[in-house]
């Protein structure tokens, strides 16, 4: 442990209420008061003690004294002229920065969020691994982008998806505190079903999670219906098989009941034929679950091109003959940079 580390204080946004009550606890405190300030941080999402004024005054100056509140920054606001999208760039307390994009849908608002600064996944068509892995964020700090878009607009959330910058099962125990957190019933209550967590195919923790029996959503980012082309596109396709991964899948459906979603970004020339769209649906034949087909969203810095239209709908169509529940995702924010990684980027470069 470095001195920095050792002179940090505790992240008291990350903590459960039990955990909560057992400090409080050895500061002679009454039980209660972990709830109440359990409340403070996450149902009125507090950004300060002082805010906290059903507590004595000598409680929120030992707070202050042993305890952190980082409550992210807006550093940058985009709004969506096509859809009403709205991308933040928050500002960490490290000075590091994130992204985050709130969608407005029929159902309610999705935000979804970043689990890490930068990734060092390296799948070849997101900016958020262009740069590598920074720093894996703490539980705090994914809420709080919850919490500060909820803030800035006024209106409540309801559905959360971890598929920002970072792999989210390469963050796995922060991740786990994380969904803990948010969908406490002292908290803001997000449902488990309405949270969707994404991964790119790590098999030990896709298998750990299913262990944990819970509600949510897993998905996979597919994007290939063999290990060939999968290799081109995710690094990761190296380390674990489609074989393996797929076999994780089933898994976790028979762990939690809950259906897996296949994530299928199309890139023109590369996995949008017929023919592998006719590879798919064999592959996925036999799996509890739909394809969620996306055309991929370019980055300046890779050669990547989207499907055209008629393509992307000839594929569709084809594993729907074949079965297999598909839809199209509707593009958000395409005229802000709504993918993951592109207005992080597009800062740090202004910054250079």
């Amino acid at each position: 442990m470095t001195a920095e580390q050792a002179d940090r204080k505790t992240d008291i946004r990350s903590l459960s209420r039990e955990e909560l009550t057992e400090e409080l606890g050895r500061m002679g405190q009454p039980a209660y008061r972990g709830g109440q300030i359990f409340r403070w941080l996450h149902e009125k999402q507090a950004s300060s003690f002082d805010e906290m004024s059903n507590l004595p005054l000598s409680l929120r100056g030992r707070l202050e004294q042993d305890y952190e509140l980082c409550p992210l920054r807006i550093v940058e606001v985009k709004v969506s002229a096509l859809d009403g999208t709205r991308k933040y760039l928050f500002g960490l307390s490290d000075g590091n920065v994130i992204e985050s994009v709130l969608m407005r849908y029929k159902y309610g608002n999705s935000v979804c969020i970043s689990s890490q600064v930068g990734c060092r996944m390296g799948c070849r068509f997101c900016a958020s691994t262009l740069d590598g892995l920074v720093r894996n964020l703490r539980p705090s700090e994914m809420l709080d982008q919850v919490y500060q878009i909820q803030k800035d607009t006024g209106e409540r959330v309801s559905h959360v998806v971890v598929m920002g910058s970072g792999e989210p099962l390469d963050n796995y125990d922060h991740l786990l505190r994380f969904i803990r957190l948010l969908t406490d019933e002292n908290g803001i209550r997000i449902s488990q079903r309405n949270l969707t967590v994404s991964t790119c195919g790590l098999v030990p923790q896709m298998l750990q999670l299913a262990e944990e029996k819970l509600q949510i959503t897993l998905a996979l980012s597919l994007h290939a219906s063999g290990d060939e082309v999968r290799r081109t596109l995710m690094p990761v396709a190296n380390r674990y098989r489609l074989e393996e991964v797929l076999k994780a899948c089933r898994t976790y459906f028979e762990k939690t009941g809950r259906r897996v979603s296949f994530e299928y970004s199309l890139v023109k020339g590369v996995n949008d034929s017929l023919a592998e769209a006719s590879a798919l649906a064999a592959l996925l034949k036999d799996q509890h679950g739909h394809v969620n087909l996306i055309p991929v969203n370019p980055i300046k810095e890779r050669d990547f091109r989207q499907s055209e239209r008629k393509t992307v709908e000839a594929f569709k169509n084809c594993l729907e003959k074949n079965g297999i529940h598909v839809t199209i995702r509707r593009e958000m924010g395409r005229d802000i940079n709504g993918a993951c990684g592109q207005l992080r980027r597009s800062y740090l470069n202004e910054k250079e």
